[in-house]
């Protein structure tokens, strides 16, 4: 009775851990303080962690030869352990959930018609423990732990582990392993063919030199030490050669040790060239998942290296997303964010937080289905990003229109139009270039009546455009965005509207100031 009641307890309590929110909130938080990389309060975490440690290995290194002060004994032994043994058993709780194998147990049994087996469930939860107790990471946090104990002086060698575990708080020294161990293939191969050459030098000296001709080698052991250090190219000279035999067998170790290392070297630095470009990107996005307002520039063709310029000139946050890799390394070489993907991939703009942080896309690659799939997948992600794309053909752009596309260009409209401006007006066209180009430091610029702004419930008149040197052109208002060309003077402003008006650089700059 005494065992099913047991049973009985432990799927009522699996049951309601698996409904209470609390428990499931406070399992999340502490995931994500210790495994998830883009919470933002796992790097003060992830700080702390790294001070604990850098503090307790010097302590236990200081301990060696100067006996430090009991105070920092005791606070080695309980405070620092005490924090690796809580990080130790948060981590194994995290790992899985025991009450979720308890009720996948439970539901078997009962599907079978049998019943609740305690050893089989024993032995289930602790092959799945055990799983994360084998992992590198997880032995080093174990051996971390015991250097701690004054008890068992022996236990102090194991202060290395507690360098080892700032591995998990440094992305840096991650990234260096990570490295390896995507060449782990070519490194063991290369490990086992330096194993051999060491072996055959080795026993090849040790059989010329090794009967009385040389006085330093003793046995096969010693043998095999030069030829580590001499195909490694070290070559401390306590071990010479003194035959002939053994000097030809040198110089073939020493020539083939300088080929092997300059192989290592040539693999480890392509990857990290690999690497170093996902690292680059990694970072970016991080920076821009903290900025509130992103402009998102997708495709760095002629428009899109014009439409950089002008951003990076006004000062906006913007980032270039190009799918070939030499453009996206161009924009990185004209000092601009960028970002090598796919922007019909819905992965990229997710990790630009496109849902909070990205304002407006610009769809500007020269293909105009690429440029359409860009603007679905970025309003399917979030309706209320400003979507601007470019767009040749009259029949797609219409299709774009309906897929809420906030505004289509077709460059080639845009210079028929001014092409017959220039032949019409030619004085016209060379007062509009000269404005678009700020020959004369004159600038067309728009400024949005914010709530409880200078500007909001003002009509025309109250706002002295003369004195501020600012030529008003017009309002564009509500959502369809109606263009209120020359407003009377009684024309009110509300919050919402984009004023449209012309003025110098510094006039402007001075009534953006004043109208805050």
């Amino acid at each position: 009775m005494k065992v099913k009641d047991t049973k009985s307890f432990l799927v009522k309590f699996a049951y309601f851990l698996e409904s209470s929110e609390k428990y499931q909130s406070v399992k999340r938080f502490f995931y994500n303080l210790l495994e998830n990389d883009d919470y933002p309060y796992k790097k003060y975490f992830d700080f702390f962690m790294i001070f604990v440690i850098l503090s307790s290995v010097t302590l236990l290194v200081m301990d060696v030869k100067h006996h430090v002060p009991q105070w920092l004994d005791d606070l080695d032994l309980y405070f620092v352990t005490t924090v690796f043994i809580i990080e130790y058993l948060l981590r194994m709780w995290v790992y899985s959930d025991i009450h979720k194998i308890i009720i996948d147990e439970y539901e078997e049994a009962l599907f079978f018609s049998r019943d609740l087996s305690f050893t089989r469930l024993f032995w289930r939860i602790l092959k799945n423990k055990w799983e994360y107790m084998t992992t590198l990471s997880a032995v080093i946090d174990l051996l971390a732990i015991f250097p701690s104990y004054r008890g068992l002086r022996v236990l102090r060698v194991l202060v290395l582990f507690r360098a080892f575990k700032m591995l998990r708080y440094t992305k840096s020294l991650t990234s260096f392993l990570e490295v390896l161990k995507n060449k782990k293939f070519e490194l063991l191969t290369l490990l086992t063919l330096s194993a051999f050459f060491i072996f055959i030098a080795g026993i090849m000296l040790y059989v010329f030199e090794g009967d009385n001709d040389n006085p330093n080698i003793h046995n096969l052991f010693d043998a095999f030490y030069w030829a580590l250090i001499t195909i490694s190219t070290v070559g401390y000279g306590d071990i010479s050669p003194v035959t002939t035999e053994g000097r030809v067998v040198t110089m073939m170790i020493i020539l083939t040790g300088i080929g092997l290392i300059s192989f290592v070297t040539s693999i480890i630095v392509s990857s990290f060239s690999e690497r170093l470009g996902i690292l680059r990107e990694d970072r970016i996005v991080n920076s821009l998942a903290k900025k509130e307002s992103v402009t998102v520039i997708c495709g760095f063709g002629l428009l899109g290296r014009l439409v950089a310029k002008e951003l990076a000139k006004e000062g906006v946050d913007f980032v270039v997303i190009e799918k070939e890799e030499h453009m996206a390394q161009l924009a990185y070489s004209m000092g601009y964010k960028s970002i090598c993907a796919d922007a019909t991939s819905e992965n990229v703009f997710s990790q630009l937080k496109v849902k909070t942080n990205v304002s407006h896309v610009l769809c500007l690659t020269s293909d105009d289905i690429q440029n359409t799939f860009i603007a679905v997948n970025v309003k399917s992600l979030n309706p209320n990003v400003y979507v601007t794309a470019r767009c040749s053909d009259e029949e797609i752009a219409q299709k774009m229109r309906f897929a809420d596309v906030n505004q289509v260009i077709m460059p080639e409209e845009i210079a028929g139009m001014m092409a017959s401006v220039y032949v019409g007006e030619p004085v016209a066209f060379e007062v509009l270039l000269s404005i678009i180009e700020q020959k004369e430091k004159i600038q067309i610029d728009e400024m949005e009546v914010l709530p409880g702004s200078f500007a909001e419930g003002k009509t025309v008149s109250h706002i002295n455009f003369d004195e501020l040197r600012i030529i008003l052109l017009g309002v564009l208002r509500g959502e369809k965005k109606e263009f209120v060309f020359n407003p009377k003077e009684d024309f009110e402003l509300h919050s919402g509207d984009n004023l449209v008006f012309i003025g110098y650089l510094t006039a402007i700059s001075n009534f953006k100031r004043s109208m805050q």
